[in-house]
């Protein structure tokens, strides 16, 4: 009985074994190139408050804000306006407190089906185009994609990004600015401050099922055991770059869909990019695009691929890359 179990046990190791390696493979054979960082005609251009087509600028290029606050949307006309009253509240009321304060806020449309470029255009002729932009993306890229291509165009010493459904409180930018200042000095002034929804994960799993809860723990224990140590929550939208942390990490990035989170901050990591997690208040805000089962599996076989692809050298970290 002992020389049966002991078999059996060689023949599970063997055929685990055999498993990871053919999925190695495969992960290797289909793992795609770093997507060219190429704008589209149209892409290279924003539209002023009158309707006239100026030049987007480069992150490449000397900050002249202070921040940039990137959202991602992709049909989002009926939750941006939300999100953008009370972001912009917040930013002017800041500015007439302190005059020296300079931001702009960059919609990134993700080739919305629907009226969101409209939507967000009329906060660009209400706030002017110096505080307002939107880039209308050709085709969708992803979320990763689409947030990559604002922050590529931003202006701010340090850049924000933000989800379109106004899920975390804007005012909360604050925590994190000040999660920022408190990792000085900052190694080749690279820094970020992650938006953190761990502290309300008791409340959480009280409201959903066993299934989502089990499934919710699945996915953070992934997260941890292939690609990002340290922190909780990966995927809250709501994180904070030095300029130069968002160009060094967003120009290595692979995923540019909902697994791009991960990563983004596996890079940081290995780049040895200082990350703090400040816990931020945060609402959960009905029209999530994901679908928990189906989402979820998604993001666990991308945490595995993102994994094997690093260690098979089939993907590799990159210095920083201009866009065309």
């Amino acid at each position: 009985m002992a020389l049966f179990l002991l078999q059996l046990a060689v023949l599970g190791a063997t055929l685990a074994a055999a498993a990871l390696v053919l999925i190695s493979i495969v992960a290797f054979i289909t793992a795609t190139k770093m997507p060219a960082l190429h704008r589209h005609e149209e892409e290279k251009f924003f539209l002023n408050a009158k309707g006239q087509k100026e030049t987007l600028p480069s992150i490449w290029d000397l900050p002249t804000k202070q921040l940039s606050v990137v959202v991602p949307s992709y049909n989002e006309e009926k939750r941006l306006p939300v999100m953008m009253d009370e972001a912009l509240s917040y930013l002017e009321k800041r500015q007439k407190r302190d005059p020296a304060f300079t931001y702009e806020v960059i919609v990134v449309d993700d080739g919305s089906k629907d009226q969101t470029s409209k939507v967000a255009f009329k906060y660009c002729q209400k706030y002017g185009s110096d505080k307002v932009r939107v880039i209308t993306l050709v085709k969708n890229r992803g979320k990763g994609g689409a947030i990559r291509m604002g922050i590529f165009s931003s202006r701010g010493e340090k850049i924000l990004m933000a989800d379109a459904d106004g899920a975390t409180k804007f005012p909360d930018v604050e925590k994190l600015e000040k999660g920022l200042n408190d990792l000085q000095p900052w190694p080749n002034q690279m820094a970020i401050a992650c938006g953190s929804r761990a502290h309300l994960e008791k409340e959480s799993i009280a409201q959903r099922s066993y299934f989502r809860t089990l499934l919710m723990y699945g996915f953070h224990f992934l997260v941890w055991f292939l690609c990002v140590k340290g922190i909780r929550d990966t995927q809250c939208g709501f994180k904070l770059f030095t300029r130069e942390a968002a160009s060094q990490t967003f120009s290595s990035l692979h995923v540019e869909r909902w697994a791009f989170d991960v990563e983004l901050l596996y890079i940081a990591q290995c780049f040895k990019i200082p990350i703090a997690e400040i816990a931020v208040n945060w609402t959960e805000i009905e029209g999530s695009k994901l679908v928990p089962f189906w989402s979820w599996l998604q993001m666990g076989k991308d945490l595995l691929f993102i994994r094997l692809r690093y260690m098979t050298g089939a993907w590799r970290l990159e210095q920083t890359r201009k866009m065309n």
